[in-house]
């Protein structure tokens, strides 16, 4: 199972951790698609804790953690 986590106004409307198959997503930008999540909405995007790309190829036991653009001040 990939673990996604999501973060903020990404959780308005979805729970705050999901569990999906590896074999149905196997990229970050496959669990964007499927949440209604636009690409450009994602400030940050880290796998396993670490930095990456919407592109990034996922597998069995990942963790996926999604930020939007966070404002404040």
């Amino acid at each position: 199972m990939i673990e996604v986590r999501l973060f903020a106004t990404f959780r308005e409307g979805r729970e705050k951790i999901l569990f999906m198959e590896p074999e149905k997503f196997s990229k970050v930008s496959d669990v964007l698609d499927y949440l209604n999540i636009p690409h450009a909405d994602v400030a940050i995007c880290l796998v396993n804790g670490m930095h990456s790309s919407l592109d990034k190829e996922l597998k069995d036991e990942d963790v996926l953690a999604l930020f939007p653009p966070v404002g404040g001040g």
